[in-house]
């Protein structure tokens, strides 16, 4: 129910007392996302928008770092319920997971022979340098040039004649905070246009809509998006640092 995620308020001692919801920790994993109401998919449009819940008129902010992971399972539709167009789109980057190659699954399964590898893990980072990391990827430097690049690649997507929904502002932040991200973990304080390109797959394809003539042709949002990256010109030269 969307109380079990967002919390709800008690009476007690003559006070409405808030009584948290799942949604008051720092890393969320909704497993199998499609198999839950509509109503309670909502409930994490605020949270994962505006960082925080409002219950009863008070709204009630969430801890930091706060991350939302979520899985789909593209089987067995019955009793799931799709996730709405304005929801897809709060989530940052979509990963299809596919089957291990078979190298990793002998690996997977002699891990397990006697124990499971699970119990053994152990954090890498604590709260407060997770906090540091990500205030410094926010700091990466973005050039005119790339933030024009983007914004060519939203509007060719717009335009495209197999799409009914392009990328809206919201999908090019986001492909702006992954480009960042994947520049940060390369090892660079700044942006160049390769970094948005090579993330574009998983940062857009769940946000676009595709029309009726896509569907007829067999058309994937990859395919749409390889178009898009090909007719929209890179700005291979310039001075992409700070």
């Amino acid at each position: 129910m969307p109380a079990d995620i967002v919390g709800f308020s008690v009476y007690a001692e003559g006070n409405l007392r808030y009584q948290p919801g799942a949604i008051m920790t720092n890393l969320l994993l909704a497993d199998e996302i499609n198999r839950t109401s509509a109503k309670t998919q909502s409930a994490l449009l605020e949270a994962m928008e505006e960082g925080g819940v409002t219950v009863d008129g008070v709204t009630h902010l969430l801890p930091e770092p706060f991350t939302v992971l979520a899985t789909q399972n593209p089987l067995g539709a019955a009793g799931t319920q799709p996730l709405p167009n304005a929801q897809l789109d709060r989530f940052l980057l979509r990963l299809s997971m596919g089957y291990p190659d078979e190298d990793s699954q002998v690996e997977m399964l002699k891990e397990r022979r006697l124990s499971n590898p699970l119990d053994q893990v152990q954090p890498v980072v604590n709260r407060q340098a997770l906090l540091e990391l990500i205030r410094t990827t926010r700091q990466v430097y973005v050039a005119d040039s790339v933030y024009r690049y983007i914004s060519r690649l939203a509007e060719a997507t717009r335009s495209h004649p197999m799409v009914l929904l392009g990328i809206s502002p919201r999908g090019a932040l986001a492909l702006c905070r992954a480009a960042k991200a994947g520049a940060f973990l390369a090892g660079r304080d700044y942006v160049i246009p390769q970094d948005a390109a090579a993330l574009l797959p998983e940062a857009w394809g769940h946000r676009l809509v595709l029309g009726a003539k896509a569907r007829l042709r067999e058309y994937g949002p990859e395919t749409v998006l390889q178009e898009v990256l090909a007719a929209v010109p890179s700005p291979e030269r310039g001075n992409f640092r700070p």
